[in-house]
């Protein structure tokens, strides 16, 4: 059984479809950010940066104690190696590599983007035309590079669904609100499609409903989710 620390951010979302895909056992622990839940001492013992997702692992494959784990990249490594699935084989020395750039890409660069398109657009005090512009053009660079990448192949590390893939569709799946257009994207939109009809993104997605029913980001909860610094979390 896995414990999965998890709110419904695209970050939550990567596990979700991973736990669906691979039909493993878990067990969802609702971390509502917006009620300052990742800053419980129960949660940071486990994710010490009070960001979700989080997991314990209560059957690693050592057979030892359970296993925490935060960072949902490390995340899905982690998985993908607990399973032997949506990743090439450790001897496939060149598949491997694809699919870890990619997913760092993502970690580095789409998600980082995106998340400061999102707050710049929609949750910042005040417009600042500059960085709506900037952040807004980069997460249009970004899937450009995506929608190059995905011309040639069914996936993005290939022909073969990795978790390359799932780390990077939770962040397409609010493309209006960064302000793309999948239109312009064709590769994209074809990969995109693809992915929203397996069933498990379907069923990881609907776990998600069941979580939570109401926006994770609120008036009430700007302050707490885009107010903190070091004195926060030393404060804690």
């Amino acid at each position: 059984m896995i414990d999965l620390h998890y709110w419904t951010t695209p970050n939550g979302h990567k596990v979700t479809m991973f736990l669906e895909e691979a039909e493993l056992a878990y067990r969802i622990i609702p971390v509502n950010i917006s009620r300052g839940d990742q800053f419980k001492p129960e949660f940071l013992a486990i994710a010490p940066n009070n960001r979700i997702p989080a997991i314990v692992d209560h059957a690693p494959a050592d057979g030892g104690a359970p296993v925490p784990l935060f960072e949902s990249g490390a995340i899905l490594l982690y998985l993908a190696a607990k399973t032997g699935r949506f990743m090439p084989h450790p001897t496939d020395i060149r598949g491997q590599a694809e699919v870890l750039q990619w997913l760092f890409w993502q970690m580095g660069g789409l998600g980082p983007m995106a998340g400061q398109n999102h707050h710049f657009a929609h949750y910042a005090p005040e417009p600042i035309a500059y960085a709506i512009n900037r952040y807004v053009n980069e997460t249009g660079r970004l899937y450009g590079v995506l929608d190059k990448r995905l011309s040639d192949r069914a996936f993005i590390a290939g022909p073969d669904y990795s978790i390359a893939d799932m780390a990077c569709y939770p962040w397409v799946v609010p493309h209006a609100r960064q302000g793309q257009d999948l239109a312009d994207f064709p590769h994209i939109a074809r990969w995109f499609a693809a992915i929203a009809a397996r069933p498990a993104t379907a069923r990881a997605y609907a776990r998600a409903t069941e979580v939570n029913t109401e926006p994770t980001v609120t008036a009430a909860s700007a302050a707490l989710l885009f107010g903190q610094t070091a004195t926060t979390v030393k404060g804690r």
